[in-house]
C-alpha cells in the first residue's frame, strides 16, 4: 500500500431525471466529464442515482405504491447492460475511477447496488446493500457479504457503504480490517430534513477518524418541482426536503472543502495520504489498538446462489474472513457475478 501520495476527489450532488433510466445516465457521463476537467481521479455519485432513488416508498403505503414500484422496475439497471457499458467507456476515456449507485434489476428482484468502474473501465465489484432500512424493504432485496470487500485501484484500496449501512459496525469493520484508503459513501439525500443531513455528517466523520480513511460522500437532491412530481401532498412534500451533506472527510474527521447542503454541485479535494499514517499512528483500530484476543470479527464473505447443483456442493462453503491485531487473513473472493450469486449476509461477531 502506498501512503505517500496525493489522489484529486470529486463527490458529485445532483439530481435525477425522475422516471427516466437514460435521462440520468446522460447526467452522469457529463458529470463524469466536469470532474475529470477539474482533475479529479476519483468520482462518487448518491445511492441508487440511476434511474432515481424510491422516494415514492418514504411516502406512500405500500398498498398503493405498486405503479411506481413497477415503474421502477422498468427503468431499472441491468448488470452488465447498457448503463453499464456507458460509465465504463467514461471512465476509461476519462481515466477516473467512478462509484455509481443504481437500481438493478435482476430477474424479478431490484437491489440498491453500488458499482466501482476502475480507470481503465473495469467493472471491479458490484455489491448490494447487506439490509435495506425500513421503507426500502418493500423494494429492494438483500445483499451478501461478498460486497464487504476493499478493491485495489488506481487510486488506492478503495470500499464502499450505502446509507445506514454505516450503522453497522461490523460491516464499517470489514474494511476497515481491509486497510481502506478511500472510503465511498452514498446517501439519497432530500429527505426528513436538516437532522438527516446532521446524522450524516456525524456519521461520515467518525467512520473517517475510525477508520483512518478519507470518506467521499455523495447525496442526491430532488428540486421544488421534482418533490411535486413524486407527491402533490404538500405536507407528505415536507419529508422530501434537506438531508443533504455532500462532502469530502480527512482521516483526522476534517472536512476538506465546503460541505453542499442544497442543489447541485460537485465537492472537490485532494486527499494527501500521509494523513492516513498521521492518524493510525495514534489509533489504528485493526493494528495496535486492537484487541482481537477480546474482541474479533466473524465474516461470511461468500456469494451465495438459491440453486446449485451436486457438483457445485463445495462451492456453497461460506468464505471465513478474521480481522485480527494487525493482521488479516481471508480465502475471500471478488465475485463478479453476484447477480446470481444471492444469499446470506454478515454472520454477526463472535468474543475470542
Amino acid at each position: 500500500m502506498e501512503y505517500s501520495r496525493t489522489v484529486r476527489a470529486a463527490a458529485v450532488q445532483i439530481s435525477p431525471v425522475l422516471f427516466s433510466r437514460e435521462g440520468t445516465t446522460e447526467k452522469v457521463l457529463q458529470a463524469i466529464a466536469q470532474a475529470a476537467q477539474a482533475g479529479a481521479q476519483l468520482v462518487v455519485f448518491p445511492e441508487t442515482f440511476v434511474p432515481y432513488y424510491p422516494y415514492f416508498s418514504f411516502v406512500q403505503p405500500p398498498v398503493l405504491m405498486g405503479k411506481e414500484h413497477m415503474r421502477l422496475y422498468e427503468e431499472a439497471v441491468l448488470v452488465p447492460g447498457p448503463v453499464t457499458d456507458a460509465v465504463s467507456r467514461a471512465a476509461r476515456s476519462y481515466g477516473i475511477v467512478v462509484v455509481l449507485g443504481v437500481n438493478e434489476r435482476d430477474g424479478g428482484s431490484l437491489y440498491n447496488t453500488q458499482l466501482v468502474f476502475d480507470a481503465d473501465g473495469t467493472l471491479l465489484l458490484k455489491r448490494r446493500k447487506i439490509t435495506p432500512t425500513y421503507h426500502e424493504r418493500m423494494v429492494w432485496g438483500q445483499g451478501d457479504g461478498a460486497g464487504l470487500t476493499v478493491l485495489e485501484t488506481a487510486v488506492g484500496r478503495l470500499g464502499a457503504l450505502a446509507c445506514w449501512e454505516h450503522y453497522n459496525p461490523l460491516a464499517r469493520y470489514a474494511l476497515m480490517a481491509q486497510h481502506e484508503q478511500i472510503h465511498c459513501a452514498q446517501f439519497p439525500g432530500s429527505m426528513v430534513g436538516q437532522l438527516f443531513a446532521e446524522q450524516m455528517e456525524v456519521t461520515i466523520r467518525h467512520h473517517a477518524l475510525e477508520a483512518g480513511c478519507f470518506v467521499v460522500n455523495a447525496t442526491g437532491w430532488l428540486s421544488p418541482e421534482q418533490i411535486a412530481q413524486i407527491t402533490p401532498d404538500e405536507k407528505l412534500q415536507k419529508v422530501l426536503m434537506g438531508g443533504c451533506y455532500t462532502a469530502i472527510i480527512s482521516p483526522e474527521g476534517v472536512p476538506l472543502c465546503p460541505p453542499i447542503t442544497e442543489g447541485e454541485g460537485m465537492a472537490i479535494a485532494d486527499l494527501d495520504f500521509s494523513l492516513i499514517t498521521k492518524r493510525k499512528r495514534m489509533m489504528d483500530s485493526v493494528g495496535h489498538y486492537a484487541r482481537p484476543d477480546l474482541l474479533r470479527l466473524h465474516l461470511n464473505a461468500s456469494a451465495w446462489s438459491v440453486m446449485q447443483d451436486n457438483h457445485g456442493a463445495a462451492s456453497a462453503l461460506p468464505d471465513l474472513l478474521s480481522a485480527e491485531a494487525g493482521s488479516f487473513t481471508t480465502n475471500h473472493r471478488i465475485h463478479e457475478q453476484t447477480a446470481v450469486d444471492y444469499g446470506a449476509s454478515v454472520s454477526g461477531s463472535e468474543a475470542g
